[in-house]
């Protein structure tokens, strides 16, 4: 999801559309958290650990 996120903002970047850049800062935040979140040891999505 991170690497979804920081594609959807080179791309939304360098075509000057805005709602792909707004959408892959979302992605990339919420890959951010869900990462931080399965790493200090709390189930995510039913899942121990989050990649």
């Amino acid at each position: 999801m991170i690497i979804l996120g920081i594609v959807l903002l080179v791309i939304g970047l360098v075509t000057g559309i805005g709602i792909l850049w707004t959408i892959g800062i979302i992605l990339a935040v919420i890959g951010l958290i869900l990462w931080v979140l399965g790493g200090i040891g709390h189930a995510v999505g039913g899942r121990r650990h989050y990649w």
